[in-house]
């Protein structure tokens, strides 16, 4: 009799295919779930920079080039063009104000003021010459009022003699009437006389004022002409020393020409240009700092050149304190100039990776040193050694600082 075999519900194969297909599945799963799809490189680690962050002092600023310049400074320029006649002394000598130090000559400027001062002096003669005859014709009208103030006075005397007379009846009435006639016409003629008198003096003093008002014009003139023919020498306009200072007898110097400059020999100060891009960033007072001959040495911003050419403009530093023995006018040195006050911070060196990230991201080495992930960071101010960082990274963490221009913005960078 047949037995009847059952058949096995799990047979080898059958598990063999379901453990396949699960296997196939995980599989599957960790593709699409769990494999670290970042992208990477593999790079040397020998190659690269890699500096640890620190907590520590920070303080912003940046390297500027100071050249040393006398703390005054005069210049010579050429007020009236013209041939350079005599020179009085040379480039780099000490001078005391007021010595001559070139004349020039010009012979349209002479000329000019020949016939000016020669017109000058006729106009000059004819306002003497006026102011003279009106204080001759002021004598005149003077004497002629005192000629009628006596003939005035001669007829109101007789004419009161006579009044008494022909009033107690000695003398007759012609007679009385001819001395009347004669008193009035004295009288009438001194009033005229007086108000002539006084109408020409207001005249004479309006013209007297005019006179002497033109007079000192023309004299203010002549001293112009003068002082304009002796600027065709030019005088050291304070002590100090004359550089920059090159003129040659024969030749010709122009108008607003410069010839030179007096250094007035007290003090220094460096004058520094600054990148425009720190033009509202500076500020009068603000400091810099340097190092020589082992000492360090403070400057402070005293005054600001408002105009920007090539990209930078100009300010003066002043020396706080002392002054470092030796500098030379034309000397250059570079200063730290201070753009905060020392503060503590978080920092890294600053390296290549800057140009690449603009400081909004790193690469971060892990724990083990083996590789290095992108990590979001946030940059704040820096000087000419290190970044102050703001956000993303902690004190003793490694990052990479050199350039990153190789690695193509990878997720991760895998160390050979």
């Amino acid at each position: 009799m047949d037995k009847i075999i059952k058949r096995k519900k799990w047979t080898p194969r059958k598990i063999g295919s379901i453990a396949a297909i699960g296997v196939l599945f995980g599989f599957i799963v960790y593709l699409l779930f769990f494999r670290d799809n970042s992208s990477r490189l593999y790079v040397d680690k020998d190659k690269i920079s890699i500096a640890v962050t620190e907590q520590g002092s920070f303080q912003e600023f940046i390297p500027v080039d100071g050249v040393v310049q006398p703390i005054v400074t005069i210049f010579l320029d050429v007020v009236f063009g013209g041939r350079v006649e005599e020179i009085f002394v040379r480039d780099g000598a000490i001078v005391e104000k007021g010595d001559p130090i070139l004349r020039l000559s010009n012979a349209t400027i002479e000329k000019d003021y020949m016939f000016q001062e020669n017109n000058a002096l006729d106009i000059l003669n004819n306002y003497q010459n006026t102011h003279l005859n009106l204080e001759r014709n002021k004598f005149i009208m003077e004497r002629q009022m005192a000629d009628l103030e006596y003939q005035k006075e001669i007829a109101t005397a007789d004419f009161n003699r006579k009044k008494g007379l022909y009033e107690n009846g000695h003398i007759s009435d012609e007679e009385y009437e001819n001395t009347e006639r004669e008193f009035r016409i004295a009288n009438r003629r001194y009033d005229i006389a007086y108000r002539a008198m006084q109408h020409d003096s207001v005249y004479t003093h309006t013209q007297m004022v005019q006179i002497r008002e033109s007079i000192d014009r023309m004299q203010d003139n002549l001293q112009v002409l003068n002082e304009n023919l002796k600027n065709l020498t030019i005088n050291s306009p304070i002590s100090g020393q004359l550089s920059s200072f090159h003129p040659e007898i024969g030749e010709t110097r122009h108008s607003g020409e410069n010839l030179g400059q007096i250094d007035v020999m007290d003090g220094f100060k460096l004058r520094a240009r600054i990148d425009e891009r720190y033009v509202n960033r500076t500020f009068i007072g603000q400091r810099a700092q340097f190092d020589y001959a082992g000492q360090n040495y403070q400057l402070e911003i005293q005054k600001i050149y408002s105009n920007i050419t090539a990209g930078a403009f100009e300010v003066d530093l002043f020396f706080k304190d002392s002054v470092p023995n030796g500098i030379r006018r034309g000397q250059t040195l570079q200063l730290r100039l201070e753009f905060s006050g020392v503060a503590d911070a978080i920092t890294i060196p600053r390296g290549g990776f800057y140009q690449e990230t603009g400081g909004n991201w790193i690469y971060v080495l892990d724990p083990s040193g083996s590789q290095a992930t992108k990590r979001r960071i946030r940059i704040g101010r820096q000087n000419i050694h290190h970044y102050e960082v703001l956000e993303g990274l902690m004190p003793g963490e490694q990052v990479i600082v050199s350039s990153y221009d190789v690695f193509g913005g990878k997720e991760r960078l895998i160390f050979r």
